[in-house]
């Protein structure tokens, strides 16, 4: 099995941020039950957001399933819709998802509105984590807005887990069980 956890923090992969944390407690329970994670940081692929192109502010995604912005976009696509599970990981900004989240999924939702490119994507399971530092406010709200984009996109949304600052480590034995039972989670 494959998974795949996209992360809108730079904070992935051994890294000690709060986001990196939940999002490698998550891996960990999926690495322990022998799933093979992949690993996405947002901020690194170059991803940029909705142009909105024509003056109805659209572009070809309003006829096609593609995009004209040559950029990270595509590779994303290809390895979410290559893995058998997806784990969304977006830190807390403003009680809303973190500004690199907010343009792969904006640019995702807009390709994934046409069937065709669906396949790979619709129905595949997913857990969505918003981790919320600082006073801890706005990952509630957070998880619910990322929960609404990803089933808008067609993932089959099975948890959202909200994570505070002051529960961040009683949440990262949450989301290692959460992995575990993911692994086990069957797919079709």
């Amino acid at each position: 099995m494959q998974a795949i956890v996209i992360s809108g923090s730079r904070m992935l992969g051994g890294q000690s941020g709060q986001s990196g944390r939940a999002g490698e407690a998550l891996a960990a329970g999926l690495e322990s039950e022998h799933v093979d994670v992949g690993r996405i940081v947002l901020p690194e692929c170059h991803i940029e957001r909705c142009r909105q192109c024509n003056d109805d502010g659209w572009g070809i995604c309003r006829h096609k399933p593609e995009c004209i912005i040559q950029d990270g976009l595509a590779n994303v696509v290809e390895q979410l819709k290559a893995a058998e599970v997806a784990i969304f990981v977006t830190p807390v900004y403003y009680g809303d998802l973190s500004e690199s989240m907010k343009a792969f999924l904006d640019r995702l939702r807009r390709i994934c509105s046409f069937e065709e490119s669906r396949p790979g994507i619709d129905g595949k399971p997913t857990v969505g984590v918003a981790v919320a530092g600082g006073g801890g406010g706005g990952s509630v709200r957070c998880s619910m807005l990322l929960g609404q984009t990803l089933t808008q996109i067609g993932l089959d949304v099975v948890d959202l887990v909200p994570v505070r600052r002051q529960n961040l480590d009683v949440k990262c034995k949450q989301l290692r069980i959460v992995g575990r039972w993911l692994a086990g989670k069957p797919t079709s």
